[in-house]
């Protein structure tokens, strides 16, 4: 878990520069596959659940699952990029919403609550304690930014399978506070906020696009976890990409 995680980071550093004004989602993806395939591994998303790319490229009021296309990437824009990589049969995932050029102010703002978020959760937990600590971490933190919390995608667990036990909701509720982290396990946090309303509707053509109800942005960020009798450790820490306290 360790190796695929450092990979999937690799991947997002490989990305990073290419990811500006001009570039399509498509060829975004297409630089996935390639790196992916030419390093011996397997992009995980590429044929799951008849999921038909090998990235989700989430733009503006796009919670998550976006599909890579010929959108063409402008300035003001701002766009979350969720990779996982098969590595020897492990998974390693993890997701980065990136700023275009200059942004709103309000699409910065939303961008810097969902990293803060996540980092602040991660800070939270501790070896065993109740999975509920990630939401009760992230829920205060994003509403007194002014923003809201999507409770229909998760974190989940994390291992040869792309999607285990427990899930791992933002916000707590009652199967969270029984579910605990102990060490050994791997898992993601992956806090999906929202400018407007946390409410989400579906693309029914696509099946798989999913945005905010009203139209108003949505930034995500995503790292692969393992509890360790430490405490949690970040499998998918990227060399150039930013760190805690970053401001954006």
């Amino acid at each position: 878990m360790r190796r695929a995680g450092r990979v999937n980071a690799q991947l997002m550093d490989y990305l990073r520069p290419h990811v500006k004004a001009g570039i399509t989602t498509g060829q975004i993806d297409e630089m996935v596959n390639q790196w992916t395939r030419d390093h011996g591994h397997i992009p995980a998303t590429l044929g799951y659940q008849n999921y038909p790319k090998s990235c989700c490229t989430s733009v503006n009021e796009v919670i998550c699952h976006g599909i890579p296309d010929e959108y063409v990437l402008r300035d003001g824009d701002i766009i979350n990029i969720d990779i996982t990589t098969i590595v020897d049969g492990w998974h390693g995932d993890q997701s980065e919403t990136f700023l275009i050029g200059e942004v709103s102010e309000i699409r910065r703002d939303v961008t810097q609550c969902a990293f803060d978020c996540l980092y602040l959760a991660i800070e939270a937990l501790t070896p065993g304690c109740q999975v509920s600590k990630v939401g009760e971490t992230i829920v205060p933190e994003a509403h007194s930014r002014g923003f809201s919390v999507v409770r229909e995608y998760v974190g989940h667990g994390l291992g040869k399978k792309f999607h285990l036990d427990p899930s791992i909701p933002h916000f707590p509720n009652r199967q969270s506070r029984i579910d605990r982290l102990e060490p050994g396990m791997c898992f993601t946090v992956e806090p999906m906020i929202n400018a407007g309303t946390r409410y989400t509707q579906s693309d029914k053509e696509d099946g798989w696009t999913v945005r905010t109800r009203d139209g108003a942005a949505s930034a995500q960020f995503e790292h692969s976890i393992l509890m360790t009798n430490q405490g949690p450790e970040i499998l998918t820490l990227t060399e150039n990409g930013p760190k805690p306290g970053h401001q954006f």
